[in-house]
Formats: structure tokens, C-alpha cells, sequence
């Protein structure tokens, strides 16, 4: 069988697999379940580098790390997200926000990839900052963008549309963003918790 397989891909596996359901249950009119599934992804892709490097890998596993981690990546922080804003309202608007939205994170990934296999080839230290902002911080904006939008009341202002559009645009800017270690995955571990908490209890208000 083509691919290689051992326990270092689990987690992006079952990243991917939570996102294509949360994409199922977006279609499906289920925008709860598919923000839960988008957090859940989120977790998976948290840790999933942590366990990569605890194997001794290959050159070609580690290509191969980094190639299954994009793809994963789009689908669950490029195509999810926008999936979610279209079935909304499936507008013209949301279509095409969610289409630029996409668009920047598979160019994001894509640039991504290229520096990444570079920095492997000089050294074997984690990484400690990115360039731009990592797709996989929808899977904490987008759910606290609806948490709040379902309790406040949704208005006039498309505030999901504009966080979209937003984080299209800091993608691709070249701007240094710390990576979280420890104490800040706490953090966001807690901020998850928060977000799932204010998600279950809101009003559902998108329109």
C-alpha cells in the first residue's frame, strides 16, 4: 500500500476525519456539530506535531509528515471554516468570502510546506514561530465568533463573514507569530472549554 503508516499520523488522521464530518454536518444545516468538530480538529493538530517527534523518522516520513499535515490542514481549517459561513445563508456574499478564505489558506499552506521542508533540511529543532497567521487559529476565532454572535444577536454586521475575510488577509501577511508551547496550549485548551461552554448555551442567532 502506498503511504506510511504509523502511530505519528493518528492524530492528523482523526483530524481530518472530525473536520469532513463538521463539513457533513455544516451541509446538513448542523453549524453547531460542525463547530464542534472544528475544535476537535483543532486539539488533534495541537498535538499531532508533539507525537510526530517522539519517532525517529525518515527523510521521506518527515516529507511525508509535512505533506499529510497540509492536505489535513485544508480541509479541516481552510474548507470547514468556509463551509460553515456558506450554509448559513448560502448567499452570494458568504459564497464569495468563503471562496477568498480558501483560497489564501491553501496558498498559506502551500508556502508553508516549502519553507518548512527547508528549515528540516538545516535543522531538527522544533520550530518557534511562524510566518503569518496559522490557518488552525479559525479553530479558535470562528467558534468564539459565533458564541458571541449567538448571544448577542446577529444584526446587521455579518461578523462571521468579516472574521473570515480577516483572517483570509493575515495569512498571507508576513507578520511573526510566536508558536504556543506548554503553558500557552493550556491556555488555549481553556479558552476551547470556554468557547464550547458559550456555544452550548447561546440563542444560535446567524442572520
Amino acid at each position: 500500500m502506498l503511504g506510511f503508516y504509523n502511530y505519528t499520523v493518528i492524530l492528523t488522521y482523526a483530524g481530518m476525519l472530525a473536520a469532513f464530518s463538521g463539513i457533513l454536518a455544516a451541509v446538513n444545516g448542523g453549524q453547531k456539530a460542525a463547530l464542534v468538530c472544528l475544535m476537535l480538529a483543532g486539539a488533534c493538530d495541537m498535538f499531532d506535531g508533539a507525537v510526530a517527534r517522539t519517532r525517529k523518522r525518515t527523510p521521506a516520513e518527515k516529507r511525508f509528515g509535512i505533506q499529510i499535515d497540509s492536505l489535513s490542514d485544508l480541509i479541516s481549517f481552510g474548507v470547514l471554516p468556509g463551509m460553515i459561513l456558506y450554509c448559513q445563508d448560502r448567499s452570494l456574499a458568504s459564497a464569495a468570502a468563503a471562496s477568498l478564505y480558501v483560497l489564501c489558506a491553501l496558498v498559506r499552506l502551500a508556502y508553508f510546506n516549502v519553507m518548512e521542508e527547508e528549515r528540516q533540511e538545516q535543522t531538527d529543532e522544533a520550530r518557534t514561530c511562524y510566518m503569518g497567521l496559522p490557518v488552525t487559529t479559525s479553530a479558535a476565532i470562528l467558534p468564539a465568533v459565533y458564541a458571541l454572535k449567538g448571544w448577542l444577536g446577529g444584526g446587521v454586521i455579518r461578523m462571521d463573514l468579516l472574521a473570515l475575510c480577516a483572517m483570509a488577509l493575515f495569512f498571507l501577511l508576513p507578520v511573526r507569530v510566536k508558536k504556543p508551547h506548554a503553558a500557552g496550549k493550556t491556555w488555549i485548551a481553556l479558552l476551547g472549554t470556554a468557547e464550547f461552554l458559550l456555544l452550548a448555551g447561546s440563542r444560535w442567532i446567524f442572520l
